[in-house]
């Protein structure tokens, strides 16, 4: 007798971000009482910045051409997935990907756990991180965050010129 199983479902990022904060939550708590509430923060910055970078060097190495801007642009479906983000893309080519999103179901969903005061940590803070080790060649740079109380997002991701050692 043979069993089938369902064809592998990538989940999106937003479940995955729910999974992860549903484990650290009670972890979080326990931090806060044992060494106070800014060492939790900083002990939690700094375990998801490394595991940022850590998933942006696994999704490279899944790049057979090497990474770039539209490389990283192609795998925006998995933050979007789920209707996560509404976004509004300004600029998309060879050397950017500037886009403001709107509404955040990440900033969403931690408030609605109780998380809101990580929830930057959490998510927000991988950006920077995830694309340091996908392609370092990519800089992030995102003033406003929806998950700190403004209006939007504004992501703007700029490829770096060429050092001219590389050249």
């Amino acid at each position: 007798m043979s069993v089938d199983f369902p064809e592998f479902v990538e989940i999106g990022i937003l479940q995955q971000r729910k999974i992860e904060a549903e484990i650290i939550k009670p972890i979080y708590e326990i931090m806060k009482r044992e060494f106070g509430l800014e060492k939790a923060k900083a002990i939690i910055e700094e375990a998801v910045a490394n595991a940022a970078v850590d998933a942006g060097k696994e999704y490279a190495k899944r790049e057979p051409e090497g990474t770039s801007v539209e490389s990283f642009v192609a795998l925006q479906y998995l933050w979007e997935k789920d209707d996560a983000l509404r976004i509004e893309v300004l600029n998309n080519d060879h050397y950017q990907y500037n886009y403001n999103v709107h509404r955040c179901r990440y900033a969403e969903m931690y408030q609605e756990m109780g998380l809101a005061d990580i929830g930057f940590l959490l998510s927000c803070n991988r950006d920077s991180k995830f694309i340091e080790g996908y392609a370092p060649n990519v800089k992030l740079t995102r003033p406003h965050t929806v998950m700190n109380g403004d209006g939007f997002c504004d992501f703007r991701y700029q490829l770096q010129e060429e050092t001219k050692a590389e050249k």
